[in-house]
């Protein structure tokens, strides 16, 4: 009886340490993979940075991962008509997540921004009527963000929204050396399309039920890209209005009364085509 009971007490001695010896190595698996996801995880730096364009200073963002000194492609970001809010901003981190250096505009200047849809036609408008004011801002942020060492200067795209989508568009037709232009329900027809200028590939993502370009400036749009070769791809969400990738949109819509609204569909398939379209020019 005593040696059973002295048997006994090894076997608990022996399937407590197992048990301990077991739990230190899932400690230590747990460890190591929170070590290895640390490793992996990017660590966005963002900073505001200013820049001089047409005597004006100009308020932009930054945004990138900072873990790792590997040169990357550059993308600029020009907002809505809104000024270069919140939301451009965010966007800006979503390509720095995904490996980019991104510089998200400032194309009015001083980082102005509009709370109403009057003043933010009033900012806007200028820029529609004299393109070149808008390409000397847009080549200012462009000449910035290349000067962080760890942009790929020879790899660099260009993304907008409404009025910052036709911006990147007439950068692009205006001759602007960029791998790609991404304008999201963004006006299309502004500057002519011209062969001797226009070399950069173009994705336009356009929301089938935007009342702010309608049919007619689509055809046009496609009519003088067709006329001239140019590459371009156009991508129609059914269902999308005027500013379907902004979640705040809806909420101006409304308060507004205009036609625009957030499409979750939309949004996420956009951003998809961007993703590819990028995969196709960075190389």
């Amino acid at each position: 009886m005593k040696h059973f009971t002295l048997l006994k007490g090894v076997l608990f001695l022996l399937i407590g340490a197992l048990a301990a010896c077991n739990s230190n190595k899932e400690e230590n698996n747990e460890a190591t993979k929170s070590e290895e996801v640390k490793a992996i995880s990017p660590v966005i730096k963002e900073e505001a940075v200013s820049y001089n364009a047409d005597t004006v200073t100009m308020n932009g963002f930054v945004a990138y991962d900072e873990s790792t000194d590997k040169k990357r492609p550059v993308v600029l970001i020009v907002h809505e008509w809104w000024g270069l809010n919140d939301y451009a901003k965010g966007r800006a981190k979503q390509l720095a997540g995904m490996g980019y250096l991104a510089f998200a505009v400032d194309m009015y200047g001083k980082g102005a921004t509009a709370d109403n849809p009057d003043l933010a036609g009033q900012m806007a408008g200028p820029f529609y009527k004299d393109p070149q004011m808008a390409k000397r801002r847009f080549d200012a942020a462009l000449a910035k963000a290349k000067t962080y060492a760890v942009a790929d200067t020879n790899q660099v795209a260009a993304i907008g929204y409404c009025f910052g989508g036709a911006q990147v568009i007439n950068m692009a037709k205006l001759g602007d050396h960029l791998q790609g232009v991404v304008s999201f329900h963004g006006n299309l027809v502004v500057v002519p399309a011209d062969k001797n200028l226009l070399k950069t590939p173009i994705l336009v993502c356009h929301g089938a039920d935007d009342k702010f370009v309608n049919e007619a400036e689509v055809a046009l749009f496609k009519k003088q890209m067709d006329s001239i070769g140019a590459v371009y791809t156009f991508k129609s969400y059914p269902g999308a209005t005027h500013a379907f990738s902004n979640p705040g949109a809806t909420m101006m819509g409304e308060k507004f009364k205009i036609p625009i609204a957030y499409n979750a569909a939309a949004d996420s398939a956009s951003w998809n085509d961007m993703k590819d379209f990028f995969g196709k020019i960075f190389k």
